[in-house]
């Protein structure tokens, strides 16, 4: 099949397609003349890159494991490094958790502040849980 073909089928650009040839990523392209001519392990390799993409992999993370050797991919230090990356998400999701309790108690805080008539100061405003909280370590980075 030709490059429109595949990205069709693969829903990729033909740019993209491209760039996964010139970096290695789909093995030998066959040529018929001037016009490459893709396989089905070709398609299959551009659904795996756009998939590994679409989970949040760049190119750079995942290229070398994408290469396909003796027409498979290395699956398993690629699932290696899936389950590395979910205990990454795991932890991010822990700490937006905290940080969606902390902002709650906050408002809750704020709440109180504004359901009270003319607060004398601000630190009247301020509990000392949500004045000592680690800020640091709320960053939404």
């Amino acid at each position: 099949m030709y490059i429109s073909e595949l990205g069709r089928r693969a829903h990729a650009s033909p740019k993209a397609i491209r760039l996964y040839e010139s970096l290695g990523l789909l093995g030998t392209v066959g040529r018929k003349g001037t016009y490459r001519v893709y396989s089905e392990q070709n398609l299959q390799q551009v659904q795996l890159i756009r998939q590994v993409q679409a989970l949040g992999f760049t190119l750079a993370e995942m290229g070398q494991l994408l290469v396909a050797v003796q027409g498979a991919p290395d699956w398993a230090r690629l699932r290696a490094v899936l389950e590395q990356r979910r205990a990454v998400v795991r932890a991010e999701v822990a700490r937006l958790q905290e940080l969606d309790r902390k902002l709650d108690e906050a408002s809750a805080e704020i709440g109180v502040c504004l359901a009270t008539p003319v607060p004398s100061t601000l630190a009247d405003c301020i509990a000392p849980a949500l004045d000592s909280a680690p800020w640091d370590k709320l960053h939404t980075s």
